[in-house]
């Protein structure tokens, strides 16, 4: 009777373990074998008499003199061994191509051609930190909701109707907020429109109850598993379909080895209200759906694609055509679809980009576009030293189309997270740099960087060429543009802008300068200095 005393508590532990923890019952994933290393270790517990166990601090070999313990002993060892021969053999030393594999990356398009002129009505401005500021506000205006929960750090970009928005649920507070709002579940979300930063507060007729901060049953990683026991979840994303209706996103994974070489086989789609599930396959995925795919295995995938194109022993010593992605990504809303951009560097990790990679997060089409350039960090450190005495910082860049070129545009913000000013900055050239105050329209800011390249871009046989000796220069930022003011011996006033020529830093007092120009002002436009 002691003995099966002891089976039952035993099997009520194991249930109480895997209630909490929850690990897949499936032979590619490592937490299932930490679970059954767990549970095999208890039992070697359960089998070493009570008053050895109270010396286990003195000698910890009491667990192994039993010859029970011992065969269990070499079973976990077993394990964790077949464990590591098999990632081995399934690793990229032997499986290099396969791992260069693992996306398909189209190199064949041109950025222009694929890239539509920006819309600055559809440009995602608002970060997920800001998004994340004007939320809180909004939730900070309704103390209904304020007392009893709290807002997730989700925020998913979608696309909802072809408005670029972000969408985060409530979530319970604690506990105690749970137990007490349960029945009725939580009845609001919050979205943020990343063009505009109109936030609101949407209410729902029925709260959602299967969520991740609900306990017990209603928890949403427990609802799921005890419907699909021996399916692998990835990070499950907060989504809205096109008529406002909530949902839990929920990534299908598998693996080629055990816990490496991960992919996407589906998706389980749940309503968080009625607790409804649908099982997707991979090619069946609804288009209203954006998030199937995340960053950190799209990200994970280029690289091996960079790495492992020439095999494996290329990776590590010669390196040739060896690329990888920068440090850093952003997102584009495009053709309904929400796109995940990353530069492309080479392996020596150097301040400039090979091109950029944009992947479409609901069917994982990646292209490749060749536009050699300014890495993003480069970018951003241009752009802030525009402004270095206000100390601001630059968000992470989007890349858009302006004028059929490449460009970087960001947002400067303030030690307190407030937008301050917007900043375009050539990909292909970071020193061509041109930063406004958010005050102004960004398409305002636009033109002006725009007319910036157009002062180098000038049709020489229209010029008037004229020889002048310097009798004063002078130099003066305007609009974040350096101009310098010269005045001839014969008193005439000129204004050239530095991207004209670099030989504006170099000139001095009585220099004689050769210029060219289209008409005599009050101030002269100098267009050309030979």
């Amino acid at each position: 009777m002691k003995k099966y005393l002891k089976i039952i508590i035993y099997l009520i532990v194991v249930f109480i373990l895997y209630y909490i923890f929850l690990p897949p019952i499936n032979l590619l994933d490592t937490s299932f074998y930490t679970f059954i290393i767990l549970i095999l270790f208890i039992l070697m517990l359960f089998n070493t008499p009570f008053d050895k166990l109270i010396n286990i601090k003195k000698d910890s070999s009491v667990l192994i003199k039993s010859k029970q313990n011992i065969k269990i002993f070499a079973f976990i060892f077993i394990i964790i061994i077949g464990i590591f021969i098999i990632n081995i053999f399934a690793s990229p030393i032997f499986h290099a191509k396969s791992y260069s594999n693992r996306i398909t990356i189209d190199e064949t398009h041109e950025f222009t051609e694929d890239i539509k002129e920006v819309d600055f009505n559809k440009v995602p401005l608002l970060d997920k930190d800001s998004s994340t500021k004007l939320g809180d506000r909004v939730m900070g205006q309704n103390s209904k909701y304020v007392s009893q929960y709290n807002v997730s750090s989700q925020y998913s970009q979608i696309n909802y109707n072809n408005e670029i928005i972000r969408v985060t649920p409530l979530e319970y507070a604690d506990i105690f907020k749970w137990f007490s709002n349960k029945d009725k579940g939580i009845n609001a979300y919050i979205t943020v429109n990343s063009v505009n930063g109109s936030a609101s507060l949407v209410k729902l007729e029925k709260g959602m109850k299967i969520m991740p901060s609900a306990y017990f049953n209603n928890n949403l990683k427990r609802y799921l598993r005890f419907k699909y026991p021996t399916l692998i979840f990835g990070n499950a994303k907060f989504e809205i379909d096109n008529d406002k209706n909530p949902y839990w996103i929920v990534p299908i994974k598998t693996y080629s080895g055990i816990g490496i070489k991960e992919e996407i086989k589906g998706v389980i789609v749940l309503d968080p209200i009625s607790g409804k599930t649908h099982k997707y396959e991979i090619d069946d995925i609804p288009s209203w759906i954006d998030n199937v795919y995340y960053a950190d295995l799209i990200i994970e995938e280029i690289d091996d694609w960079g790495q492992y194109k020439n095999g494996f022993l290329n990776s590590l010593f010669g390196q040739k055509d060896v690329v990888r992605t920068t440090t850093g990504y952003n997102y584009l809303v495009m053709n309904d679809d929400v796109y995940l951009y990353t530069g492309i560097t080479s392996s020596l990790a150097d301040e400039s980009n090979l091109g950029f990679t944009l992947t479409n997060l609901r069917t994982k089409e990646t292209r490749f576009y060749s536009v050699a350039g300014a890495e993003e960090y480069s970018a951003m450190a241009s752009a802030e030293g525009q402004v270095q005495q206000m100390d601001y910082t630059s968000t992470f860049p989007l890349l858009i189309n302006l004028n059929n070129r490449p460009t970087y545009l960001m947002s400067l913000k303030d030690n307190a997270g407030l937008v301050k000013m917007y900043a375009f900055v050539d990909v292909e050239d970071y020193q061509k740099v041109m930063v406004i105050d958010s005050s102004a329209t960004i398409e305002e800011a636009s033109k002006k960087y725009i007319d910036s390249f157009d002062d180098n871009k000038v049709d020489e046989t229209s010029l008037i060429k004229k020889d002048i000796i310097v009798r004063s220069i002078k130099d003066a930022v305007i609009n974040s543009n350096t101009y310098y003011f010269i005045e001839d011996e014969n008193n005439n006033k000129y204004k050239v802008n530095i991207n004209v020529s670099d030989k504006l830093a170099f000139i001095n007092v009585n220099d004689t300068i050769t210029i060219g120009y289209k008409e005599e002002n009050e101030i002269t436009q100098i267009l050309k200095i030979y």
